[in-house]
């Protein structure tokens, strides 16, 4: 059986990431691994070293634990009308974030990982945080991003949006969303972001024989596609969550993608307030 890691920090953001978590494992008839890590302090700049009491080491691992459980019993309470109910183990680690969640990851062979957002007025702010861009730079396994403003409803359309620019991973990275997604039945929109008013000859031959290969050895038949035009990224995805009637925008995460130019780049900071929705980030093996 599949299992999905849903990694918190306790608040009500992660909380309500969490609830979305559990809802998309019972779709999926995936269990559950709750995680919590925190680090503990051994340095502190221009002051040298610091000891850091053993007793308050215990006790932030007690009340840590204490906390996973209590989050572990709402869930099952709240998700007690689900079909089916996954099972729910909880890891309390100490380490940075994105080693202790790939940590468990690979161990447990991990199937999505789940972390909610703490900025939700747009992509821009969606994907400031330290702890949130170190996961989407290490993560090994598909990284699903929940911000608060999430409707926690099940996933019937996810639009995975793509430059084209480097097929054969982006082709890769769609049969990894369909594996994924199979057992909900949900569309998928292969999204291309283009910035010219028509495809030329040479390229259209290319993609249709592209989205071929991926119906025929995908087997999978609510595979679709489209075309948003646009100059700038940043403008087509907002313009995509927004009106595109979708669930979840998936993306390939590469360096030098344009993907990377929204975290990284100046458009990260020109970025519309309005992305509402999960982002689903998929490595780039």
């Amino acid at each position: 059986m599949e299992t999905l890691l849903i990694a918190t920090d306790f608040s009500a953001n992660a909380k309500h990431a969490a609830n979305y978590g559990y809802m998309l494992a019972s779709s999926l008839g995936a269990n559950l691994i709750l995680c919590n890590s925190f680090i503990v302090p051994a340095e502190v700049p221009d002051a040298g070293f610091v000891t850091w009491p053993i007793y308050e080491y215990d006790e932030l691992l007690k009340d840590n634990a204490n906390e996973l459980t209590l989050l572990k019993n709402q869930l099952e309470q709240a998700g007690s009308k689900h079909v089916f109910k996954p099972h729910i183990s909880c890891v309390n680690e100490v380490g940075a974030v994105a080693d202790v969640v790939n940590a468990i990851a690979e161990k447990n062979k991990i199937k999505l990982i789940v972390v909610g957002t703490h900025l939700i007025n747009g992509l821009s702010q969606f994907l400031i945080g330290n702890h949130t861009r170190r996961l989407i730079d290490d993560t090994t396994r598909p990284l699903l991003l929940v911000p608060a403003s999430t409707t926690i409803t099940p996933i019937k359309k996810v639009a995975f949006a793509t430059d084209f620019k480097d097929p054969e991973k982006e082709m890769q990275a769609i049969y990894e969303l369909i594996n994924l997604i199979r057992p909900l039945n949900a569309q998928v929109l292969v999204t291309h972001i283009h910035d010219e008013k028509k495809h030329t000859p040479v390229f259209e031959k290319w993609l249709g024989s592209f989205l071929s290969e991926i119906s025929e050895k995908a087997n999978y038949p609510h595979l679709h596609y489209r075309v948003v035009l646009a100059e700038k990224p940043d403008g087509a995805l907002d313009w995509l969550c927004e009106h595109g009637h979708i669930d979840v925008l998936a993306m390939m995460h590469r360096k030098h993608s344009f993907f990377e130019g929204l975290i990284n780049g100046s458009h990260t900071q020109k970025m519309a307030g309005h992305i509402k929705i999960p982002l689903l980030v998929m490595p780039s093996h």
